[in-house]
């Protein structure tokens, strides 16, 4: 299939802004994860701007990834390969069957949880920490989907 120059547009976009958003969340998993983070961490978050800003930037370009490689990255390598494009988990059932992806639930996992990271911090810092923990757990499998996903971009704008 020939890639239009509008699809071909936005998977150059798509492919560098995935790019930088990799990096920006693993230099702030980097600062926020130098130790395990714990309930105590957690409860010094009023009292220290900077791990609370941290904590911001962590759970945003965690968000921020996902968004940017399930809803928008994702659907648009789909397109340029010829695959109808659907609901999001169709659309993750489809990037686990090309390897984009280790595995859709996976993915929804991730899903939920940023949810939790962004919904409930504030009520909770047992929640907090655990889901923070969750998160950085997940950085690795987040980043190398990421990866995995403009690897293919570049793969078909050069073919």
């Amino acid at each position: 299939m020939k890639i239009t120059p509008s699809l071909t547009a936005r998977l150059e976009f798509l492919a560098r802004v995935t790019d930088k958003e990799c990096q920006h969340l693993l230099d702030t998993d980097g600062r926020l994860f130098g130790n395990l983070f714990t309930i105590e961490d957690a409860q010094k978050i009023e009292a220290d701007p900077i791990l609370a800003e941290r904590l911001d930037a962590f759970v945003s370009r965690f968000g921020r990834l996902q968004d940017t490689v399930g809803d928008k990255l994702l659907p648009a390598l789909l397109t340029a390969l010829a695959e109808k494009t659907g609901p999001a988990i169709d659309n993750l059932d489809k990037a686990e069957k090309f390897g984009f992806i280790e595995s859709a639930d996976g993915w929804m996992e991730m899903r939920r949880l940023r949810n939790q990271m962004v919904h409930e911090y504030i009520e909770d810092l047992a929640v907090l920490a655990s889901a923070l923990r969750s998160g950085h757990a997940f950085v690795p499998a987040l980043v190398t989907a990421a990866r995995r996903c403009v690897a293919e971009a570049q793969r078909l704008l050069q073919a």
